[in-house]
């Protein structure tokens, strides 16, 4: 036991914290809480540690918490503030869309378990601050009727947001007589990639496209950025004609109007309209993106770092397409903790344009987390956080409790079945 004396006081260990030795902390356990509402299904990760500390990260939305359980036995016992050992560790284990969700979950709660164990911001972690304030965009699933959608959306301005996004593409379109030629049962698939599905767009199908932007753009005016997504399973041609079509309402970006892997279609799609062309958001690792930033095939970049891995290696993908002349915005759809995760990482990152909130309309949303502000987005913006890790308090247990989800309802359900798992997990011979 070390003392220090004087004739007034003797200060022993057991009256000093010894929750900030960041060399002799370990990773003891990993639990999943699966939520639901928030606002689709979110699996909310809690690693704990020796000392006390936990971290909180989250899995991609809608995707397996198995993700993340998978990788348990693969970090007891590390020290969480080695980021990138860890993180090299496992990223052989994630993949595109949600497969991604597990590897980049434990890398935000150890974002989160190394920010508390040195005492400062995660975005301190990676290199440090840019901006203090957030901008926030907020995703509006569109209505049938463009009068409406564009009220609803001057709604979203009038709280604040500066940025909206709204969907627009043949889910409008399908009632409507002679804009769509498409073979029979293609409305119901949904899993054949756009240049194979055979559907095209009129030209009286792009011109209700148009027209419905053009009244929306109408409600919303000028002065607020506007987002378009969800253009459906259409192939290139289809695209460049409504992208042409769409360039007098001044867009911020056309999104994902066909699969990300296709480099070259992006490329001419790109070349073809003077309108900021944007995808990314199942994208995993820097790796993954380099050949359409590589190929200028876009003009912004998309990614959602509960896919792309997390807070640094989101952060490194930035600082490529930055090099390439190209912004980054963020795809999210999740809960306050994933969230916050984003803000710091968009605090570090200099060629942040906004972040996606998809929870407008989801009234308890910013209470899910303690010891920040609520509402947490305010005039469109979330404010930096200066506490250590993730920047919140901790998790409101009451809230969590009403969210479980009512196929798994148990509340960071003990997970010591996973602590075994084993493999002989290298790559090389």
């Amino acid at each position: 036991m070390t003392t220090t004396s004087n004739e007034h006081s003797v200060i022993t260990e057991e009256h000093i914290s010894t929750a900030s030795r960041p060399s002799a902390l370990r990773i003891t356990d990993l639990r999943v809480a699966n939520l639901h509402g928030v606002p689709f299904r979110s699996s909310i990760i809690r690693i704990d540690t020796n000392q006390g500390l936990v971290g909180y990260g989250e899995v991609r939305d809608q995707a397996s918490a198995t993700y993340a359980l998978t990788l348990k036995s693969r970090i007891i016992g590390e020290n969480p503030c080695n980021l990138d050992k860890i993180f090299r560790k496992i990223k052989q284990f994630g993949h595109h869309g949600r497969q991604g969700g597990g590897v980049s979950a434990i890398e935000m709660a150890l974002m989160d378990l190394a920010g508390k164990a040195y005492g400062v911001p995660a975005y301190a972690l990676v290199g440090g601050q840019f901006r203090d304030t957030v901008r926030c965009y907020a995703d509006t699933p569109s209505l049938g009727d463009p009068q409406a959608m564009g009220e609803r959306l001057l709604e979203r301005k009038q709280r604040g947001f500066a940025m909206l996004k709204m969907d627009v593409g043949i889910d409008l379109l399908w009632d409507v007589p002679g804009t769509l030629i498409a073979p029979a049962g293609a409305r119901e698939n949904k899993t054949t990639m756009h240049p194979f599905t055979g559907i095209q767009v009129t030209q009286k199908g792009v011109d209700h496209l148009a027209s419905y932007v053009e009244t929306v753009r109408s409600i919303v005016g000028y002065d607020v950025a506007l987002a378009a997504d969800h253009f459906g399973h259409i192939a290139l041609d289809s695209c460049i004609r409504i992208g042409r079509a769409l360039e007098p309402f001044t867009l911020a970006w056309i999104e994902d109007l066909i699969p990300w892997q296709f480099t070259d279609q992006w490329r001419q799609l790109t070349e073809a309209v003077a309108v900021p062309t944007c995808t990314g958001e199942d994208i995993y690792l820097t790796e993954g993106f380099k050949p359409l930033l590589d190929a200028g095939a876009i003009r912004v970049v998309h990614p959602d770092p509960a896919t792309s891995g997390g807070i640094a290696e989101t952060k490194r993908l930035g600082d490529y397409a930055q090099e390439r002349g190209i912004a980054m915005a963020l795809h999210l759809a999740a809960s306050p903790i994933a969230t916050m995760a984003c803000v710091h990482l968009a605090a570090a990152t200099e060629n942040f344009l906004a972040l996606e909130h998809h929870a407008a309309d989801v009234p308890f949303w910013s209470d899910l987390v303690t010891g920040l502000p609520s509402p947490l987005i305010q005039d469109g913006q979330i404010a930096v956080p200066e506490a250590p890790g993730l920047g919140f308090g901790d998790i409101n247990e009451e809230l969590f409790a009403q969210q479980l989800d009512p196929r798994d309802p148990v509340y960071f359900a003990e997970s010591g079945h996973w602590d075994r798992e084993s493999s002989h997990d290298r790559l090389w011979s």
